[in-house]
């Protein structure tokens, strides 16, 4: 296994040049069409997936890349080995499109069928969340796309007068409605992509439900920080969350939330 920590700093310096890659399309004119499976892409999902694609290549030449937009082309690694990335490079196109600003840069590295290593950059928010093995931790990112210090984060404790839940934004659905029916929700939020997870790492919610279809690149980042801050990611039978679901790589119902004792 490679060391984690000085890969996070090389994924990180990744994720934020495929964010300047992003936002220089997001300030211009964005155009988009439909893929096989009816969801969008841009330009920026393009550019952004090879831009990391590269700095992947180069830095880490061993380990194969599950991408989304090159799966879509039919391009498939072999991940028989059991290490490999899973790359989503706009998470929230449709929050792109939308200008929104909920959108992220998703990139994980996954052993054993387990996210050890995630970054999160949320481009338009200036928020860099990072999960390894040490712990997560959230970087302010300026204007001039420099991260700031990192600041550690956790998951807290569900509080007793119910919880503040975290919905898709774009992907609401009568099974999610019906599954919140059933608990005691304090505050609903929405949100677009992978902030989702990121908000119950930052203990700025309390539950994160998605009772519809993701795919594994969409959740992998976010999964490895939530876990790194002390949260789980769930069946809805209880059962952990695994990757490696080729050659589909889809994901079952699931459930992100802090683990019970949660500070």
């Amino acid at each position: 296994m490679i060391d984690l920590a000085k890969a996070a700093h090389q994924i990180r310096r990744i994720a934020l040049s495929a964010g300047k890659v992003i936002l220089d399309i997001y300030g211009g004119t964005i155009e988009s069409r439909l893929k096989d499976d009816q969801s969008p892409v841009t330009e920026a999902d393009e550019k952004a997936e090879a831009l990391i694609i590269a700095g992947l290549a180069e830095h880490f030449p061993a380990i194969p890349v599950v991408a989304e937009e090159s799966v879509a082309a039919g391009r498939i690694p072999d991940i028989s080995g059991g290490t490999f990335w899973l790359v989503d490079p706009l998470d929230g196109t449709r929050e792109f499109i939308s200008r929104n600003g909920e959108f992220t840069v998703n990139i994980a590295l996954i052993a054993d069928g387990k996210p050890v290593l995630g970054v999160v950059y949320a481009p338009a928010r200036g928020r860099l969340y990072t999960g390894t093995p040490e712990g997560a931790s959230l970087s302010l990112v300026g204007a001039d796309g420099v991260a700031g210090a990192a600041r550690p984060i956790h998951c807290r404790k569900p509080g007793a007068d119910g919880l503040v839940v975290v919905a898709s934004r774009s992907h609401r659905d009568s099974k999610t409605n019906d599954y919140l029916a059933a608990i005691r929700v304090r505050e609903l939020v929405a949100a677009g992509s992978s902030l989702k997870f990121c908000l119950v790492a930052e203990g700025r919610a309390d539950l994160y439900p998605r009772l519809g279809r993701t795919m594994e690149w969409d959740i992998a980042a976010g999964h490895a920080v939530l876990a790194a801050a002390g949260g789980t990611v769930t069946t809805l039978e209880g059962a952990l969350m695994v990757y490696g679901k080729a050659p589909v790589f889809d994901n079952p119902f699931f459930v992100a939330a802090p683990c019970q004792n949660s500070a």
